[in-house]
């Protein structure tokens, strides 16, 4: 979007959130009149993915806090998942036939590349509350609205789940709604907490008195890591792959890990060329790959036969979130604190197969930079925990010029970089 744009004239007069919002904004639309929020999802597609998704145990505490008072009055409650797509909209019947004439509904993308500056776009966008007032938004046809929105993130790993927001009038906005829709979402995470602490103990509990499990699934129960989502695929750290689905979590030999790695990350599909260049050494022939998903069909059959990849071309039937994808979506959107979060170390670093080397040194590359670049000493001096950067001389005086000269800090770095200089 070239700066003479007429738009550019009324920036300055803004809040500086929302001036941010709207440059990128402007980045996507010619203007605000081209917005118009797309459907995603047909009533039953929804239906699937409301039960797939982990905000799907938490409504019951959305329900009881912010949807059975918001009736009657004017005021809708939108719960979204982690790209901004509506999953639920309730609240009040008059606000919820308005909201549809402008496409607030459930099934619809309200992320900032879809619908502009909005509460819950740019509280996506930013990892953080947001509270949008009528004219702030972006598309004109919702400046009659307001609205304050709360991203959910998970309680274990810190990655971002999905969004809480209330929509209406006036009364959308201010500290007491803010403060509201903060508690809510505290709330919710401590019940995904609650609710997993009493996975573990079941868990625990069937391994001493029901029979004995597959070794691959024992080990990946008992194991540190915490998954991201329900589907979740965790490769950062990790010689093999964790997966994750419906509470229960499955240990992947490295191939398969690769493989499915591919897959989630490429929604689309893979033809078995293409897969086969992306996981094996250049001139591997394609019954190596046609073999491999046998293998790893007959192990997702076994564990969760929903996942079980489709052919021509290769595909997973739904969304599985790969840890290292997620910590590129954060870079992305600048929100790298999130990113370091969820970053436990290289994505599998005994990996040669080329698409997973390629995604390993990406990853850990715009990590890097984007932590030494525009991060405050903590972020920094958390960055340096990470094994990669023991040996990084650059990040270690980058954090000995953020700290202050007083800091106690100090002298751990300095100590640590005569160490490497020695």
């Amino acid at each position: 979007m070239p700066s003479t744009h007429p738009l550019f004239s009324v920036l300055p007069e803004m809040r500086p959130l929302v001036r941010d919002s709207w440059r990128r904004s402007l980045d996507t639309f010619a203007t605000p009149e081209d917005v118009l929020p797309p459907l995603v999802w047909e009533n039953s597609q929804l239906q699937e993915f409301r039960r797939n998704h982990p905000l799907a145990a938490v409504m019951p505490v959305i329900q009881a806090l912010l949807i059975a008072p918001s009736h009657d009055t004017g005021l809708l409650i939108a719960v979204g998942d982690e790209h901004g797509r509506l999953l639920w909209v309730e609240g009040d019947s008059a606000a919820r036939t308005h909201g549809e004439k402008i496409n607030f509904a459930g099934g619809t993308d309200w992320s900032e590349a879809a619908a502009g500056t909005s509460a819950p776009g740019t509280a996506l966008a930013l990892g953080r509350a947001v509270q949008i007032v009528g004219e702030e938004h972006f598309n004109p046809a919702v400046h009659s609205w307001s609205c304050t929105a709360v991203p959910v993130h998970d309680p274990d790993s810190g990655g971002l789940l999905g969004v809480v927001d209330i929509t209406g009038g006036p009364d959308a906005v201010g500290a007491n709604t803010l403060s509201l829709v903060q508690a809510t979402v505290a709330a919710a995470e401590a019940q995904l907490r609650i609710q997993r602490l009493e996975r573990l103990a079941e868990t625990s509990r069937r391994s001493h008195v029901g029979p004995a499990r597959s070794t691959a699934t024992r080990k990946a129960a008992n194991g540190p890591a915490k998954p991201l989502y329900r589907d979740s695929l965790q490769i950062l750290g990790r010689d093999h792959g964790l997966l994750h689905l419906a509470g229960e979590a499955v240990a992947l030999s490295e191939r398969h890990t690769e493989i499915l790695t591919m897959l989630a990350m490429h929604p689309a599909g893979l033809s078995a060329e293409q897969l086969t260049g992306m996981v094996y050494p250049e001139g591997t022939s394609l019954t190596s790959i046609r073999a491999e998903m046998v293998r790893l069909r007959k192990l997702l059959h076994k564990h969760h036969p929903s996942l079980v990849p489709d052919s021509r071309p290769y595909r997973l039937p739904r969304t599985l979130v790969v840890d290292a994808g997620q910590v590129l979506s954060y870079l992305d959107r600048g929100a790298h604190r999130l990113a370091l979060n969820i970053y436990k170390g290289a994505a599998l670093p005994r990996s040669e197969a080329p698409a997973v080397a390629a995604l390993r040194i990406r990853t850990s590359l715009l990590l890097r930079e984007a932590i030494l670049n525009d991060a405050s000493p903590e972020v920094v001096l958390a960055y340096l925990q990470l094994p990669e950067a023991a040996d990084d001389a650059e990040a270690w005086h980058s954090a000995l010029r953020l700290l202050p000269p007083r800091s106690p800090k100090r002298a751990a770095v300095v100590a640590h970089l005569e160490a490497l200089e020695s």
